[in-house]
């Protein structure tokens, strides 16, 4: 049986006429682990990390390619956003309704709808909690998959689904070149 979160996400991405591919596994809290499961999985798998500024007030989310590497300090020069580090769980769940190992795109769908509920130092001018980067070559994949905000399954979208995805989110993503 999925877990609640899992359910959440799905319906979410039903509610809204987005279609996908789920594929379910063990827990997997390592890109190491994980390829052994995604090996027959067509897609781009990815990599998600979520910082916070070094005054606590912004959030960000990063994604890209799974074999890639990020350097932290790299990716302070490419987001001018000051010294960053990386979210607590407390932030984690706040913010993305994700728990250590299961952070994902598709927590963005707790970032819909808080301004009336979060502190209003926290949200961007455009009423969400998180600014989202995303690896330039993910433009290009066919297909992408994450968790659905639970690291005991991967759901796939096409590049189609996954850009409708974000304009229903609705805040604030760039492109970056990892």
């Amino acid at each position: 049986m999925p877990s609640e979160k899992i359910q959440k996400t799905l319906s979410w991405l039903d509610d809204h006429g987005i279609t996908y591919e789920v594929h379910y596994h063990p827990p997997l809290f390592t890109i190491e682990e994980a390829l052994a499961y995604w090996k027959d999985i067509d897609s781009t798998h990815c990599k998600n990390l979520f910082m916070r500024n070094h005054k606590g007030n912004r959030h960000y989310l990063i994604s890209f390619e799974c074999h890639k590497d990020l350097d932290i300090h790299s990716l302070e020069h490419m987001l001018h956003q000051g010294k960053l580090s990386f979210a607590s769980p407390e932030r984690m769940d706040r913010c993305l309704g994700v728990c250590p190992g299961s952070v994902c795109a598709f927590g963005l769908i707790n970032d819909i709808g808080i301004a009336e509920s979060a502190d209003p130092k926290e949200l961007f001018d455009n009423g969400h909690r998180v600014k989202y980067f995303l690896d330039k070559d993910l433009q290009t994949a066919p297909k992408v998959s994450f968790h659905p905000c639970d690291n005991t399954a991967s759901v796939v979208l096409t590049h189609e689904m996954f850009m409708k995805f974000l304009e229903l989110w609705g805040g604030e993503y760039e492109w970056l070149e990892i």
